[in-house]
């Protein structure tokens, strides 16, 4: 108004409201940082939804209100914010962007809230169904390098849910202790091998305020029978990922956005034993050197 330049605001980007421009000059005077850098971005994306959609005041608070339920549901047993982190693809963008894995290498994806680090370890062609309900499942694998050489005494952890879709620590008056659960030290050539029964896939929570915002986009909550794998080995970036099983239905509309091309697999179907159906899956899972500075648990979750 008096004539004067302002070079600070000449260095403030174009802001898609008159608010957003005036909450960036704000955060301007207070300096740099990554924070800042957030919430400015997190502004400026907010105000152009709302100039590009105009939301009544009545279509505001319904918003309003459907995050206030989810914060209503998120407690120390359930985390309905990282429920919707995960339907809204967000939470497998972050693992890709941390964990990225070069041309080759098996894809890092999220551990979920079902791994357990106090599984003991069992000897090669160990049986982890503890309870033997389900299809037999013979898994045989190879840990290797980028080159495609074995890695000897690689740990390999497995998790899976069972035939009904349920993990060990979601029933744990149904399912044995460790049920589907296990620990195998890979031998010299990287090699590795163990029993279990066909996972099935499942459905996430739907009887919360992410389930009906599913539900009423039409969007489904499946997720596409698999295998966690988790792969740690000296000198090398340790692995978290899944194997999918590539028949089974959701496979293109995992609810958490993990299936790869690299992490379908086929489990066989092999001839009954014992009167049961009985399937095997073959796989490599191949690890990244460790980068400078990382210790080889880098990557755990």
């Amino acid at each position: 108004m008096d004539g004067q330049h302002d070079p600070q605001r000449d260095e403030l980007p174009k802001a898609i409201s008159t608010q957003a421009e005036e909450f960036a000059r704000r955060l301007a005077a207070m300096g740099q940082s990554r924070l800042a850098a957030a919430a400015q971005a997190a502004v400026d994306g907010l105000h152009a939804l709302i100039v590009e959609l105009r939301p009544s005041g009545e279509e505001f608070r319904l918003a309003i209100d459907f995050l206030t339920e989810v914060g209503h549901y998120a407690d120390a047993r359930r985390q309905e914010w990282v429920l919707f982190a995960d339907v809204l693809g967000v939470s497998s963008l972050i693992e890709d962007q941390n964990s990225p894995r070069p041309a080759g290498a098996t894809p890092n994806t999220l551990a979920g809230p079902f791994y357990r680090a106090d599984v003991p370890e069992m000897p090669l062609g160990g049986n982890i169904s503890r309870d033997h309900k389900g299809e037999p499942l013979e898994v045989t694998g190879r840990i290797v390098t980028l080159g495609g050489a074995g890695i000897g005494d690689a740990m390999v952890e497995i998790w899976q849910a069972n035939a009904e879709g349920l993990y060990e620590n979601q029933e744990p008056d149904r399912q044995p202790e460790f049920n589907l659960r296990g620990r195998f030290r890979a031998d010299p050539q990287g090699r590795f091998r163990f029993m279990t029964v066909k996972p099935k896939g499942y459905t996430l929570p739907a009887d919360g305020p992410v389930g009906q915002l599913m539900s009423a986009l039409g969007l489904g909550l499946e997720r596409p029978a698999h295998i966690h794998f988790r792969v740690s080995a000296q000198g090398f970036e340790t692995l978290t990922t899944h194997i999918f099983d590539r028949s089974d239905p959701a496979i293109g509309r995992d609810a958490i956005f993990g299936v790869k091309p690299e992490l379908m697999a086929e489990f066989r179907a092999l001839p009954p034993h014992g009167g049961k159906r009985k399937h095997a899956l073959d796989l490599n899972l191949v690890l990244c050197p460790q980068r400078p500075g990382e210790t080889e648990t880098s990557g755990r979750r």
